[in-house]
C-alpha cells in the first residue's frame, strides 16, 4: 500500500472544498476593476498629486476584506466538508475497514451495499444481487444488475445488493470522477443574481470604454495644465468603476454559508442559498423528512389459518440478512432469528421491484414486500391492509411459496402469511416548519414509496391538506397529463425512483423553481434533477453526494433558516446593486454635460472617494450583510435599472447645476468643487435613505453616522485641507437647496419605481 501512496496511485483528485490561499489572493486582488483602478492611480501619482491616490485605498481595503472573510468562510466550510466526506469500506489484510474515499489504492477490495456511491473504477470479485444505477454515467434509468467478474464505473449508485470490487482505476483516472468529488467542491455556480451582477459589471466596462475618448478629449480641451486634466479624467473613471459590487455579492453567498454552517447546514454550492429563497415548490420525501426515518416493528398480523408462532419465526429469518433494507432492520432488532432456517438464495430489496425474497433450505421461498405489488385478487387482506395503512402504519406483506428462486423474478404462486406493521416517528418540528412554507407561498408536494393511505395519513398529522392521496402507479405517462395530477394534488404514495425525476421535471417545465429533499438512495436522482436538492446527513452517502444542501443533523426544520439567509442575500445585494449603479449614471452623465458645456469635471478623484466611501462603500458593506426578511420578487436587474437610472440622473444633475451655479457666481476652483460635492452627497444620502427602508434603529445610526462624517471632514481644518475643500458660504445655502431638491428627484423616483414593480 505504501507503494501505491508513493506512486500517487490513490483514489485523491485534484479537488477541494474551497479555493486555495493562493487562488482567494488571485481572485480577490487581479480583478478587471483593480487593474483598471490601479492604473488610474499610477496616472495620479504621474501627476504629483499623492492625495487624489486614496481612491485606491478603497481597493485595498475591499481586497483586505475578501481575503480575509474568504480565508475564515474556506476553514469553516473545509473543517465541515472533512466531517461530513463520503467514506468507502476496504478489505485488508481480511479485516473490512471503513475509511475516506480519497484514501482508496489501486488495487484495494472496496465493498459496496445499497445506498453506496461507488468510489472507484473496478471489477466485481463477488455479487450479492449488486444492482447498480448508471444513469448518471450512461442516461440508462434502469438499474443494471451486476455478476462476479462484472465491471463498476465510479459515480454509479448501489441500488440493491451487496458486493466487492477491485479496485482497477482511481483518482483522475477514474471514469466519471467528477460525479463523487464535484459534490464537496467550492464552486461558484452560475445563478440569476450573479448573472444579472455580471451584466451590470459588462455594462459598467462598455461605458468605461466608450467615454474614456471623449472624456479625455474634454478635459484637456478646457484646460491648459495637463495635471488639472487628468485629474479630472480620473475622478470621473473612478466613478465609473463599481469596484466593490462583485466582492460584495461573493462576500453575502460566503457568509451566509457560514452563518448556515453554524446552524448544521453544509452548503455545496454556494448559489442554492439563493436558489432556494426562489423555490416555489418543495417534494418532500415522507420518510426521513416528515418523519424519523428509523421505524420500529409493531406486530404480526397472521393471515388464515397461519399461526403467529410460525409467522414470526419466518419473518425472523427472512429478515436476518447484513444487507437488509432499513425494513429489514427495523424487523431484526425486535424478532430474532430462529435456527434451523439455511439460507439457500436470496433476492434483495430493490425500490423499483418493492419487495426481497430468500429461499431456505426445506422451507421454500419467502417473500417480504408491498402489499399491493405481492397480493392478488384477495379483497379481505387487501381491506385488512388498507384500515391498517389507514392509521398510518407502514405495511409489509409476508408471503410463501414453494417455488425456488429464479433470478430476480417474483417466485410463484404466492400465499399470504402475515401482514407486519411497523411504525414512524413524525418529526415533532415537521408541522411548524411546513406551516412556514404555506405563509410564504410555497406549495408543498409528498413524493413516497409507502402506500398512500400511509403516506396521507402522515401527511395529515403534520397539517397537510390532502385532499385524495393518489397512488403513482395510477398516474399518466405522458408529461401532460402527469403535470396536470401534480398541479391537482399533494400525496403521492407508491411513487418510483424513476417517477420522482418525472415530477420534477413536469413541475419545472410548468415554470416552478423545484427543491427536493431525501435521505434515500431512491431520491438521489431527484435531488440531481431538482433545482435545489436537499440531503439529510443521515442519508445515503449517493444522495448526500448530489445535493446542494446537506441537512448535517437531518432536521428539516433548518429550511426555514436557509430560505431567510437566501432572501437576506437577495435583498441587500439588490441594495447594494443600486447605490453602485446610481454612482456609474452620475458619472458617466457628468462626463456627457461636461464635455457640451466645456467645463472640467467638477471633482477631483479625492472628493469623489469622500463621496463614494460616506454614501456607498462604508454603507453598501452593512446593508449587504444586515437582515432581511423581504420576499423574494423576480426582476432583479429591471428593479435596479428602473431606480438606479433615474436617481442617477436626478443626482447628476444636483451635482452639475452646483457646479454651474457656483461657476456663474465667479467663486475659485476649489469653492466650486466644494459645492458640487456638499450637493451630491445630500442627494446621495437620501438614496441611502431610501434604499435603507424599511427604516430600523441600526440603518438610521448608520445613515447618520455618514451624514456625521461626511460634516465632520467639511468642518475639521485638517481633513478640510486633505480633502482640498474649501466651503462657499455665501453659496452654502443655495447649494444645499439643489442637493435637496436632487433628494426630493430621487424620492420621487424611488415611490415611482415602487409604484411600478
Amino acid at each position: 500500500m505504501a507503494d501505491r501512496v508513493a506512486k500517487g496511485q490513490v483514489n485523491q483528485a485534484d479537488t477541494r472544498t474551497s479555493r486555495t490561499v493562493g487562488e482567494i489572493l488571485r481572485a480577490n486582488v487581479f480583478t478587471r476593476f483593480n487593474a483598471l483602478l490601479a492604473v488610474l492611480a499610477v496616472v495620479t501619482l504621474a501627476t504629483g498629486r499623492y492625495e487624489d491616490v486614496a481612491f485606491f485605498g478603497v481597493v485595498v481595503t475591499n481586497a483586505l476584506v475578501g481575503i480575509v472573510q474568504e480565508t475564515r468562510a474556506k476553514r469553516t466550510l473545509d473543517r465541515l466538508a472533512v466531517l461530513n466526506a463520503p467514506t468507502a469500506r476496504v478489505v485488508r489484510d481480511g479485516a473490512s475497514t471503513e475509511l475516506a474515499v480519497g484514501a482508496i489504492v489501486l488495487d484495494d477490495l472496496v465493498e459496496v451495499r445499497a445506498g453506496d456511491q461507488v468510489a472507484a473504477d473496478g471489477s466485481l470479485v463477488a455479487s450479492d444481487g449488486l444492482e447498480v444505477d448508471e444513469s448518471m454515467l450512461t442516461g440508462e434509468s434502469d438499474p443494471v444488475a451486476k455478476e462476479e467478474g462484472d465491471g463498476v464505473l465510479s459515480g454509479a449508485i448501489v441500488v440493491a445488493g451487496s458486493g466487492r470490487f477491485t479496485a482497477d482505476a482511481v483518482g483522475e483516472d477514474a471514469y466519471a470522477r467528477r460525479i463523487t468529488s464535484e459534490a464537496k467542491r467550492f464552486t461558484r455556480t452560475r445563478s440569476e443574481l450573479q448573472d444579472a451582477i455580471d451584466r451590470l459589471v459588462t455594462y459598467a466596462t462598455w461605458v468605461i470604454v466608450a467615454t474614456t475618448p471623449l472624456l479625455l478629449w474634454s478635459q484637456f480641451r478646457t484646460t491648459d495644465d495637463w495635471r488639472d486634466a487628468l485629474s479630472g479624467s480620473v475622478a470621473a473613471l473612478v466613478g465609473m468603476v463599481p469596484e466593490g459590487l462583485v466582492l460584495l455579492t461573493s462576500l453575502s453567498f460566503l457568509l451566509a454559508a457560514v452563518t448556515l454552517a453554524r446552524h448544521q447546514v453544509l452548503v455545496q454550492e454556494l448559489p442554492a442559498v439563493e436558489g432556494l429563497a426562489r423555490v416555489d415548490v418543495v417534494c418532500l420525501d415522507k420518510t426521513g423528512t416528515l418523519t424519523e426515518g428509523d421505524i420500529t416493528f409493531e406486530a404480526i398480523h397472521p393471515l388464515g389459518d397461519h399461526q403467529a408462532g410460525d409467522a414470526l419465526a419466518a419473518l425472523g429469518a427472512v429478515a436476518a440478512d447484513p444487507e437488509g433494507n432499513a425494513t429489514a432492520r427495523a424487523i431484526s432488532q425486535a424478532v430474532p432469528p430462529p435456527e434451523g432456517w439455511p439460507r439457500a438464495g436470496a433476492v434483495p430489496f430493490s425500490s423499483a421491484r418493492k419487495w426481497s425474497a430468500t429461499a431456505f433450505s426445506n422451507r421454500g421461498s419467502w417473500v417480504l414486500g408491498a402489499p399491493d405489488v405481492l397480493l392478488g385478487a384477495d379483497e379481505a387482506v387487501r381491506a385488512q391492509v388498507e384500515a391498517l395503512a389507514g392509521s398510518g402504519r407502514r405495511v409489509v406483506l409476508l408471503a410463501c411459496s414453494p417455488a425456488p428462486l429464479d433470478g430476480d423474478s417474483l417466485p410463484g404462486p404466492l400465499e399470504p402469511v402475515a401482514l407486519v406493521t411497523l411504525e414512524e416517528r413524525i418529526r415533532p418540528d415537521a408541522a411548524e416548519t411546513l406551516r412556514f412554507f404555506a405563509g410564504q407561498g410555497v406549495v408543498i408536494k409528498v413524493l413516497s414509496g409507502d402506500n398512500p393511505r400511509t403516506v396521507g395519513h402522515v401527511a395529515a398529522e403534520v397539517g397537510l391538506d390532502v385532499g385524495e392521496a393518489i397512488d403513482a402507479r395510477t398516474l399518466p405517462e405522458d408529461p401532460e397529463g402527469l403535470a396536470g395530477a401534480i398541479e391537482a394534488h399533494t400525496v403521492f404514495g407508491r411513487v418510483s425512483p424513476q417517477q420522482k425525476r418525472s415530477f420534477v421535471k413536469a413541475l419545472q417545465a410548468g415554470g416552478h423553481t423545484v427543491a427536493m429533499t431525501g435521505d434515500g438512495v431512491n431520491d438521489a436522482l431527484a435531488l440531481k434533477d431538482a433545482d435545489i436538492g436537499v440531503a439529510m446527513g443521515s442519508g445515503a452517502p449517493a444522495t448526500r453526494g448530489v445535493a446542494q444542501l446537506v441537512l448535517l443533523d437531518s432536521h428539516f426544520s433548518h429550511l426555514p433558516s436557509v430560505l431567510g439567509e437566501g432572501r437576506r442575500v437577495i435583498a441587500n445585494i439588490e441594495r447594494v446593486a443600486s447605490l453602485f449603479v446610481t454612482k456609474n449614471v452620475y458619472a458617466c452623465l457628468l462626463v456627457l454635460a461636461t464635455a457640451a458645456a466645456s467645463f472640467p469635471i467638477p471633482f477631483l478623484p479625492r472628493h469623489l472617494t469622500l463621496i463614494s466611501t460616506f454614501t456607498i462603500g462604508v454603507p453598501a458593506f452593512f446593508l449587504a450583510l444586515g437582515p432581511s426578511a423581504e420576499r423574494h420578487r423576480p426582476g432583479f436587474l429591471r428593479r435596479v435599472m428602473r431606480l438606479a437610472v433615474p436617481s442617477g440622473v436626478a443626482i447628476g444633475a444636483a451635482i452639475f447645476a452646483a457646479y454651474l451655479v457656483a461657476t456663474i457666481e465667479g467663486v475659485p476652483q476649489n469653492q466650486r468643487q466644494t459645492a458640487a460635492t456638499i450637493s451630491a452627497t445630500v442627494a446621495a444620502l437620501w438614496l441611502l435613505g431610501v434604499l435603507a427602508r424599511p427604516w430600523a434603529v441600526w440603518k438610521v445610526a448608520l445613515i447618520a453616522a455618514m451624514a456625521a462624517s461626511t460634516v465632520f471632514v467639511l468642518v475639521v481644518p485638517g481633513l478640510r485641507d486633505y480633502y482640498a475643500l474649501d466651503i462657499p458660504w455665501r453659496l452654502l445655502l443655495p447649494t444645499l437647496v439643489i442637493g435637496s431638491l436632487g433628494a426630493l428627484a430621487v424620492e420621487l423616483v424611488a415611490r415611482w419605481a415602487r409604484s411600478s414593480a
